[in-house]
């Protein structure tokens, strides 16, 4: 089999680890108006350690939410674009390497913890006007492709289907959230999300972020049509009474782990939520 396409890991966490405080419901995004050179450098790092891939601060940029925040629409549009150019610039200085536009689900700008659950107030023509403009200042910011990810259900799924079908020369991978070995974050059945996009040829993979690592093999036995993209969590769980996360995944583990999901035929392996650079060292030397 070939070498996999390596994904970096938790922005947010190594951000974190940095000095940054993103307790703010902006999140990572907060740092594209108050310190973007630390986004540049938390990017480096992961290309330093071994990822093929930066993906951008923008999971949780939108333009309602930095309106909210005070923001004109047009200062809202140039910090998105300012995402990719900082990962372009991190890109520049190693010398290799892609960019993946992240498109963070409704869930995050509600940031209600909905994105692992899908229960929105919006109906899937809603959610198609809501991503819409994002979706369009990314596909032209200059990325190599779009990360569509962390994904909780099925209505979410065929909005972005709809628009990615509106953006033909913009290359894509899809992730959803999981909840099971199974069913994405709504209880839909992960073949039937993946299905949707099986007549797209620019969305290149389809696969599962953010979810518990030992959900990963059963998820990749139901995806057929597509590459498939994996890049779970630590495995650690949200205490969400507490504010704290509980258990660790220790980062040797997680690189034999990532092997393995190679192994059952993943091309694109990475870490998302509480993992950081030395796990993705850690896969680099695994595979």
């Amino acid at each position: 089999m070939s070498s996999p396409l390596i994904l970096d890991g938790g922005l947010a966490t190594h951000l974190e680890a940095l000095g940054c405080d993103l307790s703010d419901e902006l999140w990572s995004a907060r740092l594209l108006i108050e310190d973007p050179g630390v986004i540049r450098q938390a990017h480096l790092d992961y290309f330093q350690a071994g990822a093929d891939v930066a993906t951008t601060a923008s999971y949780q940029a939108s333009v309602p939410g930095f309106v909210r925040r005070g923001l004109t629409v047009r200062e809202a549009g140039d910090l998105i674009r300012l995402s990719v150019e900082l990962a372009v610039q991190a890109r520049d200085n190693i010398g290799r390497g892609l960019v993946a536009a992240s498109v963070g689900p409704y869930g995050a700008y509600l940031a209600d913890g909905s994105e692992y659950t899908g229960a929105y107030d919006l109906d899937e023509q809603g959610l198609v006007t809501w991503h819409r403009e994002r979706l369009e200042i990314l596909a032209s910011a200059g990325a190599d492709l779009l990360a569509c990810e962390t994904i909780p259900s099925v209505a979410e799924a065929r909005a972005l289907a709809t628009l990615l079908r509106e953006l033909p020369s913009a290359r894509a991978w899809v992730s959803f959230s999981c909840r099971d070995g199974e069913h994405v974050s709504d209880g839909t059945p992960l073949a039937e999300c993946a299905a949707l996009f099986t007549d797209l040829p620019q969305v290149i993979a389809v696969g599962v972020n953010c979810t518990a690592p030992r959900h990963v093999p059963g998820l990749i036995g139901r995806l057929k049509d597509k590459p498939v993209v994996v890049y779970p969590n630590s495995g650690e769980t949200w205490d969400a009474a507490n504010h704290r996360w509980l258990g660790l995944t220790d980062p040797v583990e997680y690189g034999e782990a990532a092997a393995r999901w190679h192994a059952l035929g993943a091309s694109y392996v990475g870490g998302c939520c509480r993992t950081t650079p030395e796990h993705i060292r850690q896969i680099r030397a695994r595979i």
